[in-house]
Protein backbone atom coordinates (compact mmCIF):
# COMPACT_ATOMS: atom_id res chain seq x y z
CA UNK A 1 0.00 0.00 0.00
CA UNK A 2 1.41 3.65 -1.12
CA UNK A 3 1.94 5.90 2.00
CA UNK A 4 -0.86 8.67 1.15
CA UNK A 5 1.46 11.21 3.57
CA UNK A 6 4.05 10.96 0.72
CA UNK A 7 1.36 11.91 -1.75
CA UNK A 8 0.37 14.81 0.15
CA UNK A 9 4.14 15.73 0.24
CA UNK A 10 5.14 15.15 -3.15
CA UNK A 11 2.03 15.20 -5.28
CA UNK A 12 3.39 16.65 -8.60
CA UNK A 13 6.57 14.51 -8.45
CA UNK A 14 4.46 11.96 -7.62
CA UNK A 15 2.19 12.73 -10.80
CA UNK A 16 5.11 12.98 -12.74
CA UNK A 17 6.52 9.97 -11.68
CA UNK A 18 3.68 7.77 -12.58
CA UNK A 19 2.67 9.44 -16.04
CA UNK A 20 5.77 7.43 -17.26
CA UNK A 21 3.61 4.80 -17.03
CA UNK A 22 0.94 6.09 -18.94
CA UNK A 23 -1.11 6.03 -15.25
CA UNK A 24 -4.31 8.22 -14.84
CA UNK A 25 -3.14 10.16 -12.72
CA UNK A 26 -6.24 11.69 -11.58
CA UNK A 27 -6.77 9.13 -9.10
CA UNK A 28 -4.35 11.01 -6.94
CA UNK A 29 -6.47 13.54 -6.43
CA UNK A 30 -9.07 11.43 -5.42
CA UNK A 31 -7.10 9.56 -2.98
CA UNK A 32 -5.91 13.41 -1.55
CA UNK A 33 -9.52 14.66 -1.72
CA UNK A 34 -10.63 10.96 0.39
CA UNK A 35 -7.77 11.15 2.91
CA UNK A 36 -8.95 14.88 3.65
CA UNK A 37 -12.40 13.24 4.60
CA UNK A 38 -10.78 11.21 6.48
CA UNK A 39 -9.13 13.45 8.06
CA UNK A 40 -11.89 15.36 9.04
CA UNK A 41 -13.62 12.44 10.13
CA UNK A 42 -10.87 11.37 12.45
CA UNK A 43 -10.58 14.11 13.85
CA UNK A 44 -14.59 14.45 14.76
CA UNK A 45 -14.12 11.14 16.52
CA UNK A 46 -11.76 11.53 18.50
CA UNK A 47 -12.94 14.67 19.83
CA UNK A 48 -16.52 13.56 20.28
CA UNK A 49 -15.02 10.55 22.38
CA UNK A 50 -12.71 12.89 24.04
CA UNK A 51 -16.47 14.66 24.77
CA UNK A 52 -18.31 11.58 25.68
CA UNK A 53 -15.72 10.83 28.71
CA UNK A 54 -15.73 14.59 29.87
CA UNK A 55 -19.62 14.37 30.23
CA UNK A 56 -19.74 10.89 31.62
CA UNK A 57 -17.39 12.58 34.58
CA UNK A 58 -20.11 15.18 35.08
CA UNK A 59 -22.53 12.83 35.21
CA UNK A 60 -20.71 10.81 37.84
CA UNK A 61 -20.22 13.92 39.84
CA UNK A 62 -23.73 15.08 39.66
CA UNK A 63 -25.13 11.49 40.79
CA UNK A 64 -22.28 11.52 43.43
CA UNK A 65 -23.67 14.61 44.89
CA UNK A 66 -27.03 13.45 44.26
CA UNK A 67 -27.96 16.00 41.71
CA UNK A 68 -30.13 15.38 38.75
CA UNK A 69 -28.28 14.36 35.64
CA UNK A 70 -30.83 13.47 33.10
CA UNK A 71 -29.84 16.49 30.99
CA UNK A 72 -26.00 15.17 30.90
CA UNK A 73 -27.20 11.47 30.23
CA UNK A 74 -29.01 12.31 27.28
CA UNK A 75 -26.14 14.29 25.83
CA UNK A 76 -23.84 10.55 26.11
CA UNK A 77 -26.46 9.05 24.36
CA UNK A 78 -26.92 11.43 22.06
CA UNK A 79 -22.91 12.02 21.14
CA UNK A 80 -22.75 7.89 21.40
CA UNK A 81 -25.14 7.72 18.21
CA UNK A 82 -23.81 10.45 16.58
CA UNK A 83 -20.31 8.81 16.86
CA UNK A 84 -21.28 5.05 15.60
CA UNK A 85 -23.04 6.93 12.37
CA UNK A 86 -19.51 8.70 12.52
CA UNK A 87 -17.19 5.96 12.87
CA UNK A 88 -19.13 3.88 10.10
CA UNK A 89 -18.53 6.60 7.58
CA UNK A 90 -14.66 6.74 8.68
CA UNK A 91 -14.84 3.06 8.18
CA UNK A 92 -16.25 3.34 4.75
CA UNK A 93 -14.30 6.32 3.89
CA UNK A 94 -10.94 3.89 5.13
CA UNK A 95 -11.82 1.13 2.91
CA UNK A 96 -12.32 3.41 -0.10
CA UNK A 97 -9.02 5.08 0.13
CA UNK A 98 -7.39 1.90 0.81
CA UNK A 99 -9.21 0.55 -2.40
CA UNK A 100 -8.20 3.33 -4.66
CA UNK A 101 -4.60 3.31 -3.04
CA UNK A 102 -4.00 -0.67 -3.91
CA UNK A 103 -4.84 -0.11 -7.53
CA UNK A 104 -2.09 2.32 -8.02
CA UNK A 105 1.32 0.89 -9.09
CA UNK A 106 4.57 1.32 -7.74
CA UNK A 107 6.29 4.55 -8.11
CA UNK A 108 9.33 3.88 -11.00
CA UNK A 109 13.14 4.54 -10.43
CA UNK A 110 14.36 8.10 -12.05
CA UNK A 111 16.19 5.26 -14.54
CA UNK A 112 13.40 4.07 -15.73
CA UNK A 113 12.68 5.61 -19.37
CA UNK A 114 9.39 7.24 -20.33
CA UNK A 115 7.80 5.49 -23.18
CA UNK A 116 4.85 4.35 -25.20
CA UNK A 117 5.28 0.65 -25.85
CA UNK A 118 7.96 -2.07 -25.40
CA UNK A 119 9.62 -0.77 -28.69
CA UNK A 120 10.89 2.44 -26.07
CA UNK A 121 12.53 -0.23 -23.57
CA UNK A 122 16.44 0.21 -23.54
CA UNK A 123 18.98 -2.50 -24.58
CA UNK A 124 21.62 -2.25 -22.11
CA UNK A 125 23.85 -5.00 -23.31
CA UNK A 126 23.93 -8.31 -25.57
CA UNK A 127 26.16 -11.27 -24.85
CA UNK A 128 26.90 -14.10 -27.42
CA UNK A 129 26.60 -14.43 -31.38
CA UNK A 130 23.61 -15.96 -32.64
CA UNK A 131 24.42 -19.04 -34.82
CA UNK A 132 24.40 -19.23 -38.34
CA UNK A 133 22.72 -22.24 -39.60
CA UNK A 134 22.99 -24.30 -43.15
CA UNK A 135 20.37 -25.64 -43.31
CA UNK A 136 16.70 -23.93 -42.97
CA UNK A 137 16.11 -23.84 -39.25
CA UNK A 138 12.55 -25.53 -37.93
CA UNK A 139 10.88 -24.27 -34.63
CA UNK A 140 10.37 -26.09 -31.22
CA UNK A 141 7.37 -27.38 -31.82
CA UNK A 142 8.52 -28.79 -35.23
CA UNK A 143 11.69 -30.35 -34.05
CA UNK A 144 9.47 -31.99 -30.64
CA UNK A 145 6.42 -33.27 -32.85
CA UNK A 146 9.01 -34.94 -35.27
CA UNK A 147 11.12 -36.66 -32.25
CA UNK A 148 7.79 -37.78 -30.73
CA UNK A 149 8.45 -35.55 -27.61
CA UNK A 150 5.91 -32.84 -27.40
CA UNK A 151 2.62 -33.87 -27.69
CA UNK A 152 0.19 -30.85 -27.90
CA UNK A 153 -2.89 -33.10 -29.25
CA UNK A 154 -3.02 -35.32 -26.12
CA UNK A 155 -2.88 -32.18 -23.95
CA UNK A 156 -5.21 -30.44 -25.64
CA UNK A 157 -7.87 -33.40 -24.88
CA UNK A 158 -7.08 -33.61 -21.60
CA UNK A 159 -7.15 -29.73 -20.58
CA UNK A 160 -7.69 -27.88 -23.84
CA UNK A 161 -5.30 -25.48 -25.60
CA UNK A 162 -1.92 -24.16 -24.22
CA UNK A 163 -1.12 -26.94 -22.32
CA UNK A 164 1.68 -29.63 -23.36
CA UNK A 165 2.66 -33.15 -22.68
CA UNK A 166 6.80 -33.64 -22.50
CA UNK A 167 7.71 -37.34 -23.30
CA UNK A 168 11.12 -38.97 -23.22
CA UNK A 169 13.83 -37.12 -23.36
CA UNK A 170 12.11 -33.64 -23.24
CA UNK A 171 10.65 -34.46 -19.75
CA UNK A 172 14.55 -35.52 -18.78
CA UNK A 173 15.71 -32.17 -20.58
CA UNK A 174 12.97 -30.01 -18.73
CA UNK A 175 14.24 -31.47 -15.51
CA UNK A 176 17.90 -31.87 -16.64
CA UNK A 177 17.29 -27.16 -16.95
CA UNK A 178 15.57 -27.31 -13.45
CA UNK A 179 18.22 -29.54 -11.43
CA UNK A 180 20.52 -27.11 -13.47
CA UNK A 181 19.42 -23.59 -12.03
CA UNK A 182 18.42 -24.74 -8.62
CA UNK A 183 21.84 -26.38 -8.16
CA UNK A 184 23.88 -23.09 -9.49
CA UNK A 185 21.87 -20.75 -7.31
CA UNK A 186 21.65 -22.82 -4.02
CA UNK A 187 25.69 -23.01 -4.50
CA UNK A 188 25.98 -18.97 -3.91
CA UNK A 189 24.09 -18.91 -1.22
CA UNK A 190 20.56 -19.46 -2.21
CA UNK A 191 18.31 -21.71 -0.03
CA UNK A 192 15.89 -24.00 -1.70
CA UNK A 193 12.31 -23.52 -0.70
CA UNK A 194 9.24 -26.06 -2.14
CA UNK A 195 5.99 -23.57 -1.15
CA UNK A 196 2.38 -24.57 -1.62
CA UNK A 197 1.45 -24.11 -5.14
CA UNK A 198 -2.27 -23.04 -3.80
CA UNK A 199 -2.60 -19.71 -2.07
CA UNK A 200 -5.10 -17.05 -0.60
CA UNK A 201 -6.43 -14.16 -1.81
CA UNK A 202 -4.40 -11.75 1.15
CA UNK A 203 -0.71 -13.35 -0.52
CA UNK A 204 -1.80 -12.21 -3.92
CA UNK A 205 -2.68 -8.65 -2.24
CA UNK A 206 0.75 -8.32 -1.52
CA UNK A 207 2.49 -9.13 -4.11
CA UNK A 208 0.90 -7.10 -6.42
CA UNK A 209 -1.26 -9.31 -8.38
CA UNK A 210 -4.38 -8.63 -6.35
CA UNK A 211 -6.87 -6.81 -6.99
CA UNK A 212 -5.97 -5.57 -10.66
CA UNK A 213 -4.83 -9.02 -12.29
CA UNK A 214 -7.69 -11.09 -10.95
CA UNK A 215 -8.50 -12.29 -14.52
CA UNK A 216 -5.17 -13.66 -15.16
CA UNK A 217 -5.43 -15.72 -12.39
CA UNK A 218 -6.89 -19.36 -11.86
CA UNK A 219 -9.08 -19.60 -8.94
CA UNK A 220 -10.13 -23.22 -7.57
CA UNK A 221 -14.02 -22.98 -7.81
CA UNK A 222 -14.80 -24.72 -4.38
CA UNK A 223 -17.12 -22.95 -1.26
CA UNK A 224 -15.86 -21.48 1.31
CA UNK A 225 -12.38 -21.77 -0.20
CA UNK A 226 -10.27 -18.41 -0.88
CA UNK A 227 -7.81 -20.32 -3.03
CA UNK A 228 -5.97 -19.41 -6.03
CA UNK A 229 -2.94 -21.95 -8.26
CA UNK A 230 -0.28 -19.50 -8.26
CA UNK A 231 0.67 -17.40 -11.20
CA UNK A 232 4.86 -17.73 -10.09
CA UNK A 233 6.50 -18.84 -7.01
CA UNK A 234 7.11 -15.11 -6.43
CA UNK A 235 4.02 -15.12 -4.33
CA UNK A 236 4.12 -17.91 -1.92
CA UNK A 237 7.99 -17.29 -1.38
CA UNK A 238 7.96 -13.50 -0.77
CA UNK A 239 4.98 -13.88 1.85
CA UNK A 240 6.89 -16.23 4.07
CA UNK A 241 7.99 -13.05 5.55
CA UNK A 242 4.66 -11.45 5.80
CA UNK A 243 3.07 -9.87 8.64
CA UNK A 244 6.21 -10.15 10.26
CA UNK A 245 8.77 -8.17 12.18
CA UNK A 246 12.27 -9.68 12.50
CA UNK A 247 15.38 -8.74 13.06
CA UNK A 248 18.11 -6.84 10.81
CA UNK A 249 20.43 -9.55 10.96
CA UNK A 250 18.39 -12.23 8.95
CA UNK A 251 19.11 -9.84 6.03
CA UNK A 252 19.82 -10.35 3.43
CA UNK A 253 16.93 -13.26 2.64
CA UNK A 254 17.77 -14.71 -0.64
CA UNK A 255 15.65 -17.67 -2.08
CA UNK A 256 15.12 -19.53 -4.99
CA UNK A 257 12.49 -22.04 -5.65
CA UNK A 258 11.12 -24.49 -8.54
CA UNK A 259 7.52 -24.72 -9.18
CA UNK A 260 4.75 -24.73 -11.80
CA UNK A 261 3.25 -21.74 -12.90
CA UNK A 262 -0.58 -21.25 -13.61
CA UNK A 263 -1.53 -18.46 -15.58
CA UNK A 264 -5.08 -17.31 -17.53
CA UNK A 265 -3.14 -15.27 -20.01
CA UNK A 266 -6.63 -13.51 -20.31
CA UNK A 267 -4.98 -11.04 -22.34
CA UNK A 268 -3.45 -12.20 -24.63
CA UNK A 269 -5.35 -14.76 -26.67
CA UNK A 270 -4.13 -14.47 -30.07
CA UNK A 271 -0.80 -14.02 -28.96
CA UNK A 272 2.15 -16.82 -28.99
CA UNK A 273 -0.36 -19.82 -29.71
CA UNK A 274 2.18 -22.10 -31.13
CA UNK A 275 4.20 -24.16 -29.16
CA UNK A 276 5.70 -23.48 -25.40
CA UNK A 277 6.25 -19.50 -25.32
CA UNK A 278 3.06 -19.05 -23.60
CA UNK A 279 0.88 -21.58 -21.59
CA UNK A 280 -1.49 -22.02 -19.11
CA UNK A 281 0.98 -24.03 -17.04
CA UNK A 282 4.70 -23.82 -17.49
CA UNK A 283 7.66 -24.52 -14.79
CA UNK A 284 9.84 -21.92 -13.73
CA UNK A 285 13.09 -21.56 -11.30
CA UNK A 286 12.39 -18.20 -9.17
CA UNK A 287 14.85 -15.97 -7.49
CA UNK A 288 13.29 -14.16 -4.38
CA UNK A 289 15.31 -11.48 -2.10
CA UNK A 290 14.48 -9.68 1.00
CA UNK A 291 16.66 -7.22 2.00
CA UNK A 292 17.65 -3.75 3.60
CA UNK A 293 16.35 -0.31 1.25
CA UNK A 294 19.94 0.28 1.12
CA UNK A 295 21.04 -2.42 -0.31
CA UNK A 296 17.89 -3.54 -3.09
CA UNK A 297 20.00 -1.90 -5.73
CA UNK A 298 22.89 -4.07 -5.21
CA UNK A 299 20.70 -7.34 -4.74
CA UNK A 300 18.94 -6.10 -8.19
CA UNK A 301 22.40 -6.41 -9.76
CA UNK A 302 23.57 -9.65 -8.30
CA UNK A 303 19.88 -11.28 -9.36
CA UNK A 304 21.04 -10.10 -12.65
CA UNK A 305 24.21 -12.21 -12.96
CA UNK A 306 22.59 -14.89 -11.61
CA UNK A 307 20.41 -15.26 -14.17
CA UNK A 308 23.12 -14.25 -17.10
CA UNK A 309 24.97 -16.79 -15.34
CA UNK A 310 22.35 -19.86 -16.42
CA UNK A 311 22.49 -18.53 -19.72
CA UNK A 312 26.14 -18.08 -20.22
CA UNK A 313 27.10 -21.97 -18.46
CA UNK A 314 24.20 -23.03 -21.48
CA UNK A 315 25.71 -20.44 -24.22
CA UNK A 316 22.98 -19.25 -25.66
CA UNK A 317 22.68 -15.63 -27.42
CA UNK A 318 21.07 -13.06 -24.98
CA UNK A 319 20.56 -9.64 -24.33
CA UNK A 320 19.67 -7.30 -21.55
CA UNK A 321 16.56 -5.03 -21.31
CA UNK A 322 15.64 -1.99 -19.61
CA UNK A 323 11.61 -1.51 -19.39
CA UNK A 324 10.70 1.73 -19.85
CA UNK A 325 7.64 3.29 -18.17
CA UNK A 326 5.00 1.70 -20.16
CA UNK A 327 5.81 -1.56 -20.08
CA UNK A 328 7.23 -1.85 -16.57
CA UNK A 329 5.24 -4.26 -14.26
CA UNK A 330 2.44 -3.17 -12.04
CA UNK A 331 4.85 -4.02 -8.67
CA UNK A 332 8.51 -3.21 -9.86
CA UNK A 333 10.27 0.22 -9.81
CA UNK A 334 12.78 -1.10 -11.83
CA UNK A 335 12.74 -4.08 -13.83
CA UNK A 336 15.61 -5.83 -16.40
CA UNK A 337 14.38 -8.54 -18.66
CA UNK A 338 16.64 -11.03 -20.40
CA UNK A 339 15.84 -11.62 -23.75
CA UNK A 340 17.42 -15.12 -25.39
CA UNK A 341 17.33 -15.52 -28.83
CA UNK A 342 14.90 -17.93 -30.91
CA UNK A 343 16.88 -18.56 -34.73
CA UNK A 344 12.83 -19.65 -35.68
CA UNK A 345 11.65 -16.25 -34.92
CA UNK A 346 15.07 -14.89 -35.71
CA UNK A 347 14.44 -12.71 -32.43
CA UNK A 348 14.93 -12.53 -28.78
CA UNK A 349 12.07 -13.42 -26.68
CA UNK A 350 12.00 -13.06 -23.00
CA UNK A 351 13.17 -15.67 -20.56
CA UNK A 352 13.01 -13.82 -17.31
CA UNK A 353 12.63 -10.65 -15.89
CA UNK A 354 14.24 -9.49 -12.52
CA UNK A 355 12.19 -6.57 -10.78
CA UNK A 356 13.34 -4.26 -7.89
CA UNK A 357 10.05 -3.51 -6.09
CA UNK A 358 11.63 -1.48 -3.19
CA UNK A 359 9.05 -1.31 -0.12
CA UNK A 360 5.78 -1.89 -2.70
CA UNK A 361 5.29 -5.07 -1.42
CA UNK A 362 6.58 -5.33 1.85
CA UNK A 363 3.83 -2.25 2.65
CA UNK A 364 1.05 -4.68 1.06
CA UNK A 365 2.27 -7.60 3.10
CA UNK A 366 3.71 -5.80 6.08
CA UNK A 367 7.08 -7.43 5.78
CA UNK A 368 9.12 -5.48 8.12
CA UNK A 369 12.64 -5.16 10.17
CA UNK A 370 14.23 -3.46 12.76
CA UNK A 371 16.65 -1.07 12.38
CA UNK A 372 19.65 -0.15 14.41
CA UNK A 373 17.87 1.68 16.21
CA UNK A 374 15.14 -0.59 16.98
CA UNK A 375 12.62 0.73 14.78
CA UNK A 376 10.44 -1.49 12.41
CA UNK A 377 11.37 -0.58 8.55
CA UNK A 378 9.91 -1.82 5.61
CA UNK A 379 11.82 -4.23 3.65
CA UNK A 380 12.88 -4.08 0.27
CA UNK A 381 11.83 -7.36 -1.96
CA UNK A 382 13.22 -8.48 -5.20
CA UNK A 383 12.22 -10.98 -7.78
CA UNK A 384 13.53 -12.90 -10.86
CA UNK A 385 12.95 -15.70 -12.75
CA UNK A 386 16.06 -17.91 -12.38
CA UNK A 387 15.21 -18.76 -15.52
CA UNK A 388 11.72 -19.63 -17.10
CA UNK A 389 12.72 -23.75 -17.65
CA UNK A 390 9.82 -24.50 -20.71
CA UNK A 391 11.29 -20.80 -22.72
CA UNK A 392 14.72 -22.08 -21.81
CA UNK A 393 14.10 -25.72 -23.45
CA UNK A 394 13.00 -23.93 -26.38
CA UNK A 395 16.11 -21.88 -26.89
CA UNK A 396 18.27 -25.15 -26.17
CA UNK A 397 16.34 -26.82 -28.77
CA UNK A 398 16.23 -23.87 -31.35
CA UNK A 399 19.81 -23.40 -30.87
CA UNK A 400 21.45 -26.15 -31.03
CA UNK A 401 19.25 -28.15 -33.42
CA UNK A 402 20.83 -30.41 -36.18
CA UNK A 403 20.02 -30.70 -40.07
CA UNK A 404 18.74 -34.49 -39.36
CA UNK A 405 16.36 -33.18 -36.82
CA UNK A 406 18.67 -34.06 -33.99
CA UNK A 407 19.39 -32.09 -30.88
CA UNK A 408 22.55 -31.28 -29.34
CA UNK A 409 22.46 -31.06 -25.61
CA UNK A 410 24.75 -29.09 -23.75
CA UNK A 411 28.12 -29.46 -22.05
CA UNK A 412 26.98 -28.38 -18.98
CA UNK A 413 23.34 -30.68 -19.45
CA UNK A 414 24.76 -33.42 -19.80
CA UNK A 415 25.67 -34.29 -16.54
CA UNK A 416 22.03 -34.44 -16.05
CA UNK A 417 20.92 -36.54 -18.98
CA UNK A 418 22.96 -39.86 -18.00
CA UNK A 419 26.38 -38.45 -20.38
CA UNK A 420 24.04 -38.51 -23.41
CA UNK A 421 25.40 -35.87 -26.46
CA UNK A 422 22.21 -35.67 -28.49
CA UNK A 423 18.51 -36.12 -28.45
CA UNK A 424 17.48 -38.15 -31.40
CA UNK A 425 14.58 -40.30 -32.45
CA UNK A 426 14.73 -43.69 -30.77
Amino acid sequence: MHDINYFHENTEAVKQNLAKRKFNTAIIDECLAINSKRKELTLFVETTRAEINQVSKQVGELKKNKQNADEKIQKVGHLKALIAEKEKELEATQTELNTRLSSIPNLVDDEVPAGESDKDNKEIFQRGNPAKFSFKVKDHVALGEALGMLDFEAASKMSGSRFVVYKGQFAQLERALINLMIEEHTKVGYEEIIPPYIVNSNSLFGTGQLPKFKEDLFRLDLPDRDWYLIPTAEVPVTNLKREQIFNASELPLKYVSYTPCFRSEAGSYGKDTRGLIRLHQFNKVEMVNIVAGEKSEDAHQEMIKRACSILDLLELPYRGILLCGADIGFSARKCIDLEVWLPSQNTYREISSISNCGDFQARRASIRYRDAQGKPVYAHTLNGSGLAVGRALVAVVENYQNEDGSITIPKILRPFMGGRERIAKI
